[in-house]
Formats: structure tokens, C-alpha cells, sequence
């Protein structure tokens, strides 16, 4: 029995992001009976249920601000070292989502290895290049990155872009390296547009089906909702201009108001947020385009979420989203004027064509980005097969 322990999300049932939805397929959907999962979740006490079949156990971290998540994963580690040994498990391999515990990590690493216990690490994204960090935060995150890089026996790299900025970034210390994409679902909602849920949603924000351009993420700087939306007001198109975001508290939304007065723009529509799943892949889906506007990180979640559902995907073009989106969507850059041009190019486009790239954006997904295939590279890499 492979036992594979995974640190760094915030645990199962996933209620947040997507670590958590990657945990949530990956122990759902396990097909190997060789191999056994203990996820560590971010909880109230230290007790231990079962989830999944998954061995799930809870840990407890005071609030410390800002670096509680660092906290958290070298307890997670901590707990995860004690528990090995303790029951005197063999062929274990510390699955690290992040790299947030860089400075702390050669300390139990030695440990590891005198253990016997193989170390992976997801280096997420360009963690380091966020709008939210100061300037110290953001060497932390740069620091702590290396650290983990030079330490780790492999780095589990979603995109290409990642795994390629990995080998070239750190190249002195020859990181081992492997490309798994991040996965999706490409079922369709199981509402239909005369579900009361759908039609209420629609009437309380006065939208109409395929009158719509939507995006739904993070609502932060580098996801470039300010260039989104001062294009798409440059633009003639008469839809609206749906965004799904917590933007409650949020300075950038008051800045953004200033900036763009886009309140005098009945067209765009700020509606909150939709924690039922099959309500946002059914508003997803009877979009008229969606707009992806992602630039740090890799595979992004809602850009695959956005391919399997949405037809027609304007994407911001850099490399992390051309290498999911490849020619199943259409770009746009952040020079004055690009995105205005395009939606007003992508209006024209007959039914066909736009069925035409809603097909490929779904045959991507499915050839590459699907949970079975993901989760059976995954069990392929942990049973080293």
C-alpha cells in the first residue's frame, strides 16, 4: 500500500478553491485500491474522520495573521511525520500543495529521509507575483519558492509554462520535474433554462440568456478587471457585462469605480457571488462569451471550468492560457483597444462559428484536462509506474 499524505489545502469537502477541488476529485475518484490518502484539513480540533475513503485529519492552527497558512503546513508536516512513524508506515510519499514553508523545510526534510519518505511539491503559481503581497511578502514567497525547489524529490507542475519557468529559474539545482495538468468537469449543469433557480437568478439581475459576457474569479489586480472593463465599455456591443466576484470590503473595487466609472455603464453588472455549482456552470453556460483575463499562475481553474461550459472564450493572450486554450478561443492583449476590437469582431460571429469553438474549447478539456485522466497520471506517479 502506497500511503500518500497531502499538505496544503485547506482540506475535504472542499468549500474553497482549487487545491481543495483538486483533493476533492483526486480521493473521490481513486481507482487503485494500492494506494491510501491522509489529507490534512485546516479545522477546530484535532480529531480524524473518514471522507472519501481518504484518511482526513484535522488540524488546529491559532490565528496568527497573515502567516497562520505557513503555520499550518509545517504542523500539517509535523502531524504527518508523527503519524509515519508512529504506525510504522512504509512507502510514503508528502504530497506539498504551495510552497509556503521554504525557510522551515531542509529541517524535517533530513527527517524525511531517514525515513524513507519521499517529498512532491506543487509549486502552485507565480505566488510571489501577486498585487496583494508588499514587497516582503513577496520576497518570502520567492525565498521560500527556491528553498523548496533545491529540497523537494519532484516538482508536480499543472502547466507547462510553470514546469518550463521551474527548470530555467532553478537551473542549478537540476529540479525533477513532472507535467500534470489540473483537470475539470465536462458534464453539462443538470438545470435547464426553465429551472425556477435559473430563470430567478436572471430575473433578479435583469440578464438574458446569450445577452451576456461573464467572468467569474478572484476579484484582484492581476486578473485585469480594469482592463476589462474599459474595454469592454469602448465597445459597441449592446450585452451586458456580467462579473461573479465577492467584491464585499474590497479596496479594488472601490478604486476601480474611481477609475473606470463604470457605474455609469448600465451594460456592466456586478452580481456577487453563486455557491451553487450547478447554477454557475448553467449560467456558464448560456453566456455569450466569457472573458479570462488571468496572468500569474498556471492552469487556472476557471479557465478550464470556462472552456468545458462556455462556447466562446476571449482569453488574455499569455502563455499559461494559450497552452490550455490553444485555437479552441480567441485573444486579446492589454494594449488600448484589443479587447474593444474583439468583441466587437466576436458580435458578428454566425451561430456556427461560435459552436465550432465551443466544440474544441470541450474536446480540449476532454483530451486534456478531464478528472479521470488527471487523477489516473496521478495514481500512475505515486504507485511509480
Amino acid at each position: 500500500m502506497k500511503n500518500i499524505f497531502i499538505i496544503g489545502s485547506k482540506g475535504i469537502p472542499a468549500k474553497y478553491g482549487g487545491f481543495e477541488t483538486f483533493v476533492e476529485y483526486l480521493t473521490a475518484r481513486k481507482s487503485s485500491g494500492r494506494v491510501k490518502y491522509h489529507v490534512a484539513c485546516l479545522g477546530e480540533d484535532s480529531s480524524e474522520f473518514n471522507y472519501n475513503n481518504a484518511r482526513c485529519f484535522n488540524i488546529k492552527v491559532p490565528n496568527v495573521g497573515s502567516s497562520r497558512a505557513v503555520l499550518y503546513d509545517i504542523l500539517s508536516l509535523k502531524e504527518s511525520i508523527r503519524y509515519i512513524k508512529e504506525n510504522q508506515l512504509r512507502d510514503c510519499i508528502i504530497y506539498i500543495l504551495a510552497c509556503r514553508i521554504g525557510p522551515f523545510f531542509n529541517y524535517y526534510k533530513k527527517k524525511l529521509e531517514n525515513m524513507g519518505v519521499q517529498v512532491f511539491v506543487n509549486p502552485d503559481g507565480h505566488e510571489w507575483k501577486r498585487s496583494k503581497w508588499n514587497i516582503w511578502v513577496k520576497r518570502y514567497w520567492k525565498f521560500s519558492e527556491k528553498l523548496m525547489v533545491k529540497n523537494s524529490d519532484l516538482l508536480v507542475c499543472d502547466s507547462k509554462g510553470i514546469e518550463g519557468y521551474i527548470r530555467t529559474e532553478y537551473n542549478q539545482y537540476k529540479p525533477k520535474t513532472k507535467f500534470i495538468a489540473y483537470g475539470a468537469d465536462i458534464e453539462p449543469s443538470k438545470l435547464n433554462t426553465k429551472d425556477h433557480i435559473l430563470i430567478d437568478w436572471f430575473k433578479e439581475h435583469n440578464v438574458k440568456s446569450k445577452q451576456y459576457y461573464l467572468v467569474v474569479g478572484r476579484f484582484v489586480p492581476e486578473n485585469n478587471y480594469e482592463v476589462m472593463i474599459k474595454e469592454f465599455m469602448k465597445s459597441s456591443t449592446t450585452k451586458d457585462f456580467i462579473l461573479i466576484a465577492n467584491i464585499e470590503a474590497n479596496a479594488f473595487y472601490e478604486r476601480l469605480k474611481q477609475v473606470t466609472n463604470f457605474e455609469q455603464d448600465k451594460r456592466i453588472k456586478f452580481v456577487g457571488t453563486v455557491y451553487d455549482q450547478e447554477l454557475l456552470k448553467k449560467i456558464r453556460e448560456e453566456a455569450y462569451g466569457y472573458f479570462h483575463g488571468h496572468e500569474v499562475g498556471g492552469t487556472n481553474p476557471s479557465l478550464l471550468e470556462s472552456l468545458a461550459s462556455t462556447n466562446l472564450n476571449l482569453l488574455l493572450d499569455v502563455v499559461f492560457n494559450k497552452e490550455v486554450g490553444r485555437d479552441s478561443a480567441v485573444y486579446f492583449s492589454k494594449e488600448k483597444g484589443s479587447l474593444a476590437s474583439l468583441i466587437n469582431e466576436v458580435e458578428n460571429f454566425s451561430d456556427n462559428q461560435i459552436e465550432s469553438f465551443g466544440y474544441a474549447a470541450k474536446e480540449r478539456i476532454r483530451n486534456e484536462y478531464s478528472w479521470d485522466k488527471i487523477i489516473k497520471e496521478y495514481e500512475t506517479l505515486f504507485l511509480g509506474e
